[in-house]
């Protein structure tokens, strides 16, 4: 939690200080990229923390109510991003700077996509080398055990 906050902190100063001097979003596509994943990792880690069971039995608040401060900090920068983008940027740069952020985010839920599309495809292969070894295993012991008789 602390380590995807630290990368929204870092990525928002740069994204800031981009605004600040009038760069195009473009330039600061890396660093839209990490506040926008820092976010979608935060939001992530919160909801699997809430649908585990554990935390009723261990009695993990704290880290919630961390997981919460962490989440409100985020959604604070959001609002001062917006408020320099649209102060300090050019015309239509809040709603680039959204659209870009959706964009990011597609591109990252496809990558997770891919990743997972070919883990399953490896163990489809996996799996059917293994079939292959034992078949043929069992049939040449067969055949050994067969003819040595």
């Amino acid at each position: 939690m602390l380590a995807e906050l630290a990368a929204a902190n870092a990525a928002f100063g740069i994204i800031k200080q981009a605004i600040s001097n009038s760069r195009e979003l473009a330039d600061v596509g890396k660093s839209i990229a990490a506040f926008v994943g820092a976010e979608e990792d935060l939001k992530a880690k919160a909801e699997a923390r809430k649908k585990s069971p554990w935390n009723k039995v261990l009695g993990k608040d704290a880290n919630l109510f961390d997981e919460f401060l962490a989440l409100e900090k985020i959604q604070q920068q959001k609002a001062q991003l917006q408020s320099h983008m649209r102060l300090y940027g050019r015309p239509g740069m809040y709603d680039a700077w959204v659209e870009y952020q959706a964009k990011a985010r597609k591109a990252r839920k496809e990558a997770i996509a891919q990743r997972e599309k070919e883990r399953q495809e490896m163990i489809e292969v996996l799996t059917w080398i293994f079939i292959v070894v034992i078949v043929w295993g069992g049939l040449g012991y067969g055949a050994y055990y067969w003819f040595t008789k």
